[in-house]
């Protein structure tokens, strides 16, 4: 099943999210290499495709795990938990209707 994960940026977290951005990646090409992500990313925090030192809100990443569970397991150990990027962490069931797979 499909889940979708969204992760809120705590205040002035952009170094903090730049330092440990390698290893964030490194779980979602992962993720992706095994077939199961279907979309992941960051939100800017103003109203642009490069915020600069604006930084960025959040992220969302959608992705099939065997279980809510799982997926709030994965979501746990994700490098901006760890380095406090990440004030809070949702983690939900996600049907995909579009597009169509």
């Amino acid at each position: 099943m499909l889940y979708a994960i969204v992760g809120e940026d705590v205040p002035n977290s952009l170094e903090k999210r730049l330092a440990s951005r390698p290893a964030h990646l490194a779980r979602l090409t992962e993720l992706d290499a095994a077939g199961r992500l279907v979309l992941g990313g960051p939100c800017p925090a103003i109203d642009s495709p490069d915020p600069g030192p604006a930084g960025f809100s959040g992220s969302l990443i959608v992705a099939e795990f065997d279980s809510l569970v799982a997926a709030q397991a994965w979501a746990d150990a994700d490098p901006y938990v760890a380095a406090g990027v990440y004030g809070r962490v949702t983690v939900r069931p996600f049907r995909q209707v579009f597009p169509k797979s």
